[in-house]
């Protein structure tokens, strides 16, 4: 973090307030500029408003942030930046607080001379979170004054006044979200929690506060402080830390090459996965781009270069009769990337994709030149890293033997579909969906439910395996992984890609359906279908394909006249309140018939509250967050079991657990 700048506070001035467009349609399609009107868009508000003091942050003036969920829900951000500048726009004749604060895209992040990067992924700025408020409140603490605009909806209430004196400098921003435009207005403290310590990672230095006003069952409220000194020394360790790591070092690198920011760090652990997160100016862009490709490439030419050069480490290679590949030397291997580009140009379906050309030969040379005095300087680690390379390279052509010799002993009908599957008849892919459904019996009743149109069915025996603690060629020895890889049309090793890139582009299914019991054998099959997916077909899940069927819990009834399925124990509960005086009593008529699993409903039973499309709750799989994906993944399928408890007792509330 470069040192406060006093002497430019003053350059900071109206003039540097340009105006792109309006305000106007934010209320009209909030979803256009936030994403949703959900819980994500509810909390995107307090993204962009933090992104203004975190930009402060990345342009050297600001070194401290606080974030508070107030007891009435509404939010406060408090920096001690330069404070948004408040005398009068030249273009506009009104206050430049007044211009930040009611003209969307209006701010100090389009001059440059203002900020040479900026943050933020819609970058519709704080007028956004205005314009989405009932009430909104500024102040700016500048030229020992303090400065104090309200608002109603985006509309201000009063001029830009001053309303005291002070010492201090910064900008506090107060917000009331709409409920009228969002579908909940209550704030999680784990999601922006998650979002401060991001933050905080990446911005080595920082302090950002989260408090939490609203008092829990005993009254009592919460406080949590993130600041690292170390920036993503300690990101990759927190990433990593539920993994065995192959050696303690962190490979890392702060640097500036062409004009670019970047600073990487690597760990490699006993693991068979490849986990790299990438950020452009705190963005994360889950969708890679230019900088991880110019970080792979620099990875795979520079480890091979390394292991060509030693003669016992290439005559161990030459021994194995293998060739290695890319993918080989990122088995294992942990990686949190974060450059700053001053004009990012983001591509892909979400827009988290990096684009500019010029960014991956930067990124290129840094890692190089880095990871090449890191080998030279740690002989053993460095044979560590190339032995791990030679058995991930060994298990990569294993796997390649294991699918190709399932797929010609194993007796296939319909050109290369097992012979469970009861396909649908349809074969555009757009319309069709498949339900992958725990145990025979169930699949039975599945298969005499659906609509055998669109609908597909593939019974699955027992529990699947944990992809998570096994190696690549294991997962393909697995009869029931085989049979949903090759159900589904997802292709290894075709088309130019590497052996363990999952080619989605031939899915025979627009929808994937996960289908187990709810109890908790049912939320572990779950997880472990979800673990294959996330691990070895990460695209299914990007691209929105993969799902998870909600089947009752309760059949309800009274009197016999009213019959109705009850999803939640709360539901049951309401049903109970409404027709039985809140008691579960046979001789006041109610009657509760509790689903212990798919098998025990009848086919229309299923088809009326799992599968029909009209009348059914799917949920679908999303990564909102690469971070945590991972990190849950490897802490609840891996080998450390104390988190996994910690874990388990802390969401107990929120599981099914028969007794």
């Amino acid at each position: 973090m470069s040192e406060i700048k006093n002497n430019v506070i003053n350059d900071y001035s109206a003039s540097n307030i340009q105006v792109l467009e309006g305000l106007e349609a934010v209320r009209k399609r909030p979803a256009m500029y936030i994403g949703d009107i959900s819980e994500k868009g509810l909390h995107h508000l307090v993204n962009e408003t933090v992104d203004n003091s975190i930009d402060e942050a990345m342009a050297g003036y600001c070194k401290n942030i606080e974030v508070t969920i107030n007891e009435d829900n509404s939010i406060t951000v408090l920096d001690d930046g330069r404070g948004i500048p408040v005398d009068e726009h030249e273009k506009m004749h009104k206050s430049a607080l007044e211009v930040v604060m009611t003209v969307l895209h209006a701010g100090g992040k389009f001059d440059k001379g203002s900020y040479k990067v900026s943050g933020g992924l819609h970058g519709v700025g704080v007028s956004c979170v205005n314009a989405l408020s009932t009430r909104m409140m500024s102040q700016v603490f500048r030229d020992g004054k303090i400065y104090q605009q309200e608002y109603e909806r985006g509309v201000p209430l009063y001029p830009v006044k001053v309303v005291g004196q002070t010492e201090s400098r910064g900008t506090r921003q107060q917000f009331w979200p709409d409920p009228t435009i969002f579908t909940t207005t209550t704030y999680q403290w784990d999601v922006i929690a998650r979002r401060m310590r991001e933050l905080a990672f990446l911005n080595a230095g920082i302090k950002i506060t989260l408090n939490d006003l609203r008092p829990d069952e005993e009254g009592n409220t919460k406080q949590e402080v993130f600041l690292a000194e170390d920036g993503l020394k300690e990101f990759v360790r927190y990433v990593d830390r539920h993994r065995s790591h192959l050696f303690d070092d962190v490979i890392y690198l702060k640097t500036e090459k062409q004009g670019i920011p970047i600073e990487v760090a690597v760990m490699y652990n006993t693991d068979y996965s490849e986990n790299i997160h990438s950020y452009v100016n705190n963005i994360n862009t889950i969708e890679g781009g230019t900088h991880l490709t110019g970080f792979r490439m620099a990875l795979t030419r520079t480890l091979k270069n390394y292991a060509d050069g030693d003669p016992q480490i290439s005559k161990q290679i030459e021994k194995s009769k293998i060739e290695i590949t890319g993918e080989d030397f990122r088995e294992g291997l942990t990686a949190v990337i974060s450059i700053k580009v001053a004009e990012p140009q983001f591509e892909g379906q979400t827009k988290t994709k990096l684009g500019n050309s010029e960014v991956s030969g930067a990124v290129q040379q840094a890692v190089g030149e880095a990871l090449a005095y890191y080998l030279e300087e740690h002989p053993k680690e460095a044979k560590q890293i190339c032995e791990k390379v030679i058995l991930a390279a060994t298990a990569r052509i294993a796997a390649r033997k294991a699918r190709e010799s399932v797929q010609r002993k194993n007796p296939m009908s319909g050109g290369g579909l097992p012979g469970k599957l009861a396909d649908c008849s349809s074969k555009d892919p757009k319309e069709c969906e498949i339900f992958l459904v725990e145990g025979d019996s169930a699949g039975g009743s599945a298969k005499q439910g659906r609509d055998n149109k669109f609908q597909a069915i593939l019974p699955l025996r027992g529990k699947i395996l944990n992809v998570e603690k096994v190696m690549w060629h294991k997962v393909f020895e697995s009869e029931s992984v085989m049979n949903i890889i090759q159900s589904i049309g997802v292709r290894f090793g075709v088309d130019g890609e590497g052996d363990k890139e999952a080619n989605i582009d031939k899915l025979r299914y627009d929808k994937i359906i996960i289908m187990t019991d709810a109890d908790v054998d049912g939320s572990h099959i779950d997880t472990l279908i979800m673990t294959l997916f996330y691990r070895f077909m990460p695209k299914v899940i990007q691209e929105g394909h993969l799902y998870i069927a909600t089947p009752p819990l309760y059949l309800c009834s009274y009197k016999n006249q009213v019959k109705e399925y009850c999803y939640t124990e709360q539901q049951r509960q309401m049903f109970m309140d409404k027709y039985g005086n809140g008691k579960d009593d046979e001789s006041n008529g109610i009657h509760t018939q509790r689903y212990k699993g798919l098998g025990e409903m009848n086919p229309d039973q299923l088809w009326e509250t799992t599968m029909d499309p009209k009348t059914r709750l799917l949920k679908q799989v999303t990564i909102q967050n690469a971070v945590e994906a991972d990190e849950i993944f490897s802490m609840l399928m891996g080998d450390d079991v104390e988190p996994r408890r910690e874990f388990i007792e802390k969401n107990a509330t929120y599981a099914n657990i028969d007794t």
